[in-house]
């Protein structure tokens, strides 16, 4: 297959590239050039703004593709501008979309949330520059993304499209290092804050899982002009992910819980727990699996690979690890150990 490739350099890019590759497929990628990260260099690369219509149009010319993999379409205006280039030069177009489009809907349905519950109304915006905004913001966009492609395509207007809705997504190469920061607060000793209240269930998903989610519905064909979610197969408590991660690094676990308005004031969450944000979705992988074959490796197999990974290899802290002499300084005030 040739195959377009939009974006291509952070997380999820680069695996399913070497994936396609792999495969023995020909592979163009369309980027900004920005993001620092190395492809082989039997790839082709094109660069420009996906954000403006034009620059996108001129990058890819005149040319067809089989499918275009689409892993940073982020609104409606990029949706319909992608359907106006593509349209009629595309085969098959996959890109990824998010839990969030659920998390945003009015009422929120019961996790773990399935496809059938996409459809009904959303709620209404939160009070801007707030974190619920920036939350409600990606899953209505997402949504708009979504329903531009579904719209046009039950028209017969549009491109042959499936969307991969994902939740919270690990892997080697993951920019955001939510796991790692975890077992980066395990390894020096605890304790990890987290903020009280009930716990979301905690069903992620591997990157390289993505991949080979991505590769699976181009080369079968299936699933045109539907969403599919894809996630592990486990579902967690939160205790259960810190015991597991603490028997994987062979450490103890020591958690103190403190009110979100006390992590919050002293800017420390999400960063302590990126766990224990309201914006984290749970998904049903039911339908994927059935009807598309999806496979899965197993939480605590993938968890072992990344404790190993961070463990071993030049990882620099994520975002928010600067901050932990703070969380010990709130940490022992909460307790009294500074007293």
């Amino acid at each position: 297959m040739d195959v377009l490739v939009i974006g291509g350099t952070r997380n999820l890019g680069p695996l399913i590239v070497d994936r396609l590759l792999a495969a023995g497929d020909r592979v163009t990628v369309f980027n900004r050039g920005i993001t620092p990260g190395t492809l082989p260099p039997e790839v082709e690369r094109i660069t420009g703004d996906r954000t403006v219509r034009a620059q996108l149009a001129a990058a890819v010319g005149g040319r067809d593709f089989d499918a275009v993999v689409d892993t940073t379409l982020y609104d409606g205006a990029e949706a319909r501008a992608a359907l106006e280039i593509f349209r009629g030069r595309v085969g098959h177009y996959v890109f990824l979309s998010s839990g969030q489009v659920y998390l945003v809907r009015d009422p929120v349905p019961a996790r773990p949330f399935a496809e059938a519950d996409y459809d009904g109304a959303v709620q209404p915006a939160p009070d801007r520059g707030t974190r619920e905004h920036d939350g409600w913001t990606y899953g209505v966009l997402k949504r708009q993304a979504e329903d531009a492609f579904a719209e046009a395509f039950a028209s017969s207007s549009g491109l042959a499209f499936t969307s991969l809705r994902l939740p919270m997504v690990h892997s080697e190469r993951d920019h955001y290092g939510r796991i790692h920061g975890y077992l980066l607060r395990l390894l020096d000793g605890g304790p990890i804050l987290v903020p009280q209240g009930p716990d979301l269930p905690v069903r992620h998903v591997y990157g390289p899982d993505v991949a080979r989610a991505v590769e699976t519905v181009l080369r079968a064909g299936s699933g045109k002009g539907h969403a599919y979610n894809v996630a592990q197969d486990e579902t967690l408590s939160l205790e259960e992910f810190l015991a597991m991660l603490g028997r994987a690094a062979g450490r103890e676990v020591r958690t103190l819980r403190l009110p979100r308005e006390t992590l919050e004031d002293q800017d420390l969450v999400p960063a302590s727990s990126p766990f224990s944000g309201r914006w984290m979705s749970s998904l049903d992988n039911a339908r994927g699996k059935a009807e598309l074959g999806l496979t899965y490796t197993p939480f605590p197999e993938y968890l072992a690979r990344l404790v190993e990974h961070y463990t071993t290899a030049d990882v620099p802290p994520p975002a928010g690890y600067d901050r932990r002499e703070m969380e010990l300084h709130v940490a022992a005030h909460e307790t009294g150990a500074d007293a």
